[in-house]
């Protein structure tokens, strides 16, 4: 790895910071300048290695993809011979079929276009549904899924609480019983059904809630309308406290309004999205999937 560096951009920078002390290795960072129309100016730094390892979350990811194009690209023209992108939280990968007629599915086709860029990727806990593994949707690159459930396991283990942990779907089981079990903690799975973007039914299974601290684990908070619905049917119940450990915090606007309106105590996210509520780095999990990956 004496050719290798770590890629950072101003808005990801603490993350990838992380990253390149886990691994030891240099971190540069390219500049950014958004013109009033929207357009983007890449500026990479100089010299670049001819290994570059491109770390930079894809959440509000219009713009991003449009600057990882650019950097790619650029940085091939100036000699860089193997980019590995790591998107810890990977973006549009929920439309991962035609659901009405006439839509695209944009899993498909970023994923593709993904793959065109770079020659590994590496992100956290993809939402990879009707598809079995992560290299269907970036074909041709090396492609690696690492899971957070064991990190963010440890992380409650470190908080000393004794919670119930709920996963929302049937979907989540496997992801929290591991988390469960690195926490050393008991877990259950609700059920929900979607109604659209902002309204979920949610079913909490057959527990004992009443006087129980409780805390609702998922992978990705968009509207907070899962875990608000969740926290409220909780503190119907009795539970004595409802927390919540999120992977991705994308957060849209007021979701964390309507948390808190629920009785959401705690929010506890991962730093795959940067965001206040980080409280479990990933530079540890991130920098052991890629130590097997930089020695390729």
């Amino acid at each position: 790895m004496s050719d290798t560096a770590i890629l950072g951009f101003p808005d990801y920078a603490g993350p990838a910071r992380a990253l390149a002390a886990e691994l030891s290795l240099p971190y540069r960072e390219a500049s950014l300048h958004r013109f009033p129309d929207g357009e983007s100016l890449v500026r990479l730094p100089q010299p670049l290695a001819r290994r570059l390892v491109i770390c930079r979350s894809l959440d509000h990811p219009n713009n991003k993809l449009v600057e990882l194009l650019l950097s790619a690209r650029t940085a091939r023209e100036l000699g860089t011979k193997h980019i590995t992108l790591v998107s810890p939280y990977l973006a549009y990968m929920r439309q991962d079929t035609a659901f009405n007629a006439g839509e695209a599915v944009s899993q498909r086709h970023v994923g593709a276009f993904l793959a065109d860029l770079v020659d590994a990727l590496v992100c956290v806990d993809p939402h990879l549904h009707r598809i079995s593994n992560l290299a269907q949707v970036v074909p041709g690159t090396r492609a690696l899924a690492v899971s957070s459930a064991a990190t963010m396991g440890r992380f409650l283990r470190q908080q000393q609480i004794d919670a119930l942990l709920l996963g929302p779907d049937l979907e989540s089981r496997q992801w929290v019983s591991t988390l469960a079990e690195a926490a050393g903690l008991p877990y259950a799975v609700a059920t929900k059904v979607r109604r659209g973007d902002r309204s979920v039914a949610v079913t909490l299974p057959a527990e004992q809630f009443r006087g129980r601290d409780v805390v609702i684990v998922d992978d990705v908070v968009s509207t907070g309308g899962t875990v608000a619905e969740a926290a409220r049917l909780l503190d119907g119940l009795g539970a004595r406290s409802v927390r919540c450990l999120v992977t991705h915090a994308l957060f849209a606007p007021g979701a964390e309004e309507r948390l808190a309106q629920a009785g959401i105590e705690a929010i506890w996210s991962s730093d795959s999205i940067a965001h206040g509520s980080n409280a479990v780095a990933l530079a540890r999990c991130l920098g052991d999937a890629l130590r097997a990956e930089l020695t390729h």
